[in-house]
């Protein structure tokens, strides 16, 4: 991480934003660069004990990899149960703190999920701020391409 000033940036932004979790809740688990890096982080909070209980939806297929990977326990794919808190990325942010969120190819199952949810956390870097919506980070995507490498 060192090497990668950007990639730190957001994985402090992801992991600030685990400071409102608490045991027992079910979290969704969003889809990107950014968010890979709660989920990750989360699993070893887990493992840690510092949180119990925790049961993850993944807003795509990627993600319920990676969150299988990191040792967090998911609710089946009908979610039966309300969402406590979503942690998802953002591609935009303007000064006025608006963003476009979703320009990737989990965009449906992501605002499914967000809406499912009683909290949602939108988690940024530096590099999403943008002066106005639209003009900046986000860029075109292959719906066939995972943004979770």
């Amino acid at each position: 991480m060192a090497d990668d000033p950007q990639a730190a940036l957001k994985q402090a932004a992801a992991e600030r934003a685990l400071a409102f979790l608490e045991s027992g809740m079910v979290v969704g688990l969003g889809t990107g660069s950014t968010a890979i890096f709660a989920t990750r982080r989360l699993g070893v909070l887990l493992r840690e004990g510092k949180l119990r209980d925790i049961v993850g939806f993944a807003t795509s297929k990627a993600t319920a990899e990676a969150a299988r990977a990191a040792g967090i326990p998911l609710l089946d794919e009908d979610c039966p149960r309300p969402i406590d808190v979503t942690i998802d990325g953002a591609d935009e942010v303007d000064p006025q703190l608006d963003v476009i969120k979703g320009g990737g190819g989990a965009l449906l199952r992501e605002k499914i999920v967000e809406q499912q949810a009683r909290r949602f956390i939108v988690i940024a870097d530096g590099t999403k701020v943008v002066e106005r919506l639209g003009a900046g980070a986000l860029r075109p995507r292959s719906p066939w391409r995972s943004e979770i490498r």
